[in-house]
């Protein structure tokens, strides 16, 4: 809250990425920084960056209700309209580009504003103009975006460039967002200077202290609580991760009969977690890959938690590097496995390798690779 009040002030102040694992809590936090960001009456801007979508077509109706908002307030009255005919000749010159921009037009757009049809330049007239109507609202434009690395490297470069001239010019605009551990090397990929502009915060699991407090509290809320055996037992399930934490305390609660809950009320909850998860946390994600994808992941889960070596998953899947490389890179790309250093491959998805073990018994993944 500190670096937005600053960014309202138009004092220095970094921009902030929450990065981390699935599961651990990076998109309950972004949205709880924007509760606190609007409780301060700074505007915000809220989008997730799916796959398949472009960046101008995420932000362009975001921004369109972000200046109509501020279009209410008289001294930004002027500028906020501007804002809008800019945002006009962005959506136009770059719809060629971008077919899936659409955002309704309120204003004609003004010639020469925003409409170059190059988004790294367009992005950055765009952005000022909003920095600009903001400071005479006498708030700032907070951009919250989530699932981050989906951006596409062109895209995020012209993202970086327009908040470092915002930047630059110490307008009231910043951007708070998420993404996997890999977004903090594309960042820096799509510009070099991007480590100066941005507060990376890495999102882990919760210590063994702090995952009993957040069982053993709102359970005392209700009248109810753990023994210690129960959420030590929880603890080594779930190793502290968030998302984890949610389900074994929601399964241990509906199998205890009284309080307080017992290490065996957890053991048999875990049957029923795990099979949760397997039907939906991990599900999802193991639905999305092809089977060539599925083999590479179930090498991985074959070494262990990781992160593994590429040589090692190659060797476990009886092929060449140079040959699975092309399988990672996809995996990357769909965000299921990422690099923690160079050579290196890890799930990005906690306890994905016990999940993989799970759900592909046996040895006849080794084949599919091949398919």
């Amino acid at each position: 809250m500190v670096s937005l009040q600053r960014t309202r002030l138009r004092r220095p102040s970094k921009s902030t990425m929450l990065i981390g694992l699935r599961g651990v809590g990076k998109t309950v936090l972004l949205d709880r920084l924007r509760d606190d960001a609007e409780e301060l009456g700074i505007q915000t801007v809220r989008v997730e960056a799916p796959e398949n979508r472009s960046l101008p077509a995420l932000l362009a109706p975001q921004l369109r209700q972000g200046l109509i908002r501020l279009s209410r307030t008289e001294s930004a009255k002027d500028l906020a309209q501007r804002g809008l005919r800019a945002l006009a000749g962005f959506a136009r010159s770059l719809k060629v580009t971008y077919g899936d921009i659409e955002v309704g037009i309120d204003f004609d757009p003004e010639p020469g504003l925003a409409d170059n049809g190059d988004l790294e330049h367009d992005l950055q007239a765009l952005l000022e103009v909003v920095g600009e109507a903001a400071a005479s609202a006498g708030t700032a434009l907070a951009m919250f975006i989530d699932e981050l690395q989906y951006v596409k490297e062109d895209q995020l470069a012209a993202l970086i460039t327009a908040l470092h001239r915002a930047s630059q010019r110490r307008l009231p605009i910043t951007l708070l967002g998420a993404g996997l551990p890999q977004l903090a090397g594309q960042m820096g990929k799509a510009k070099s200077y991007a480590e100066r502009l941005f507060e990376f915060v890495p999102i882990g699991p919760l210590s063994e202290m702090d995952a009993a407090l957040a069982l053993r509290k709102p359970a005392q809320e209700e009248g109810a609580d753990f023994t210690d055996e129960a959420l030590g037992h929880i603890y080594s399930e779930t190793e502290g991760y968030p998302y984890f934490l949610q389900e074994w305390g929601k399964h241990s609660w509906d199998v205890a009969d009284d309080s307080p809950i017992t290490e065996e009320d957890v053991r048999v909850a875990s049957v029923q977690a795990v099979a949760a998860l397997d039907e939906s946390f991990f599900r999802v994600r193991f639905d999305r890959t092809t089977p060539t994808e599925k083999s590479y992941l179930r090498a991985m889960a074959e070494l262990g938690p990781g992160p593994h070596r590429s040589g090692s998953i190659a060797q476990e899947l009886g092929r060449e590097v140079q040959s699975v490389a092309p399988i990672r890179n996809n995996l990357i790309r769909k965000g299921m496995v990422y690099s923690p250093s160079h050579g290196d491959t890890a799930f990005t998805v906690p306890l994905f390798d016990q999940f993989m073990l799970r759900t592909m018994p046996g040895d006849d993944w080794r084949d599919g690779v091949n398919g």
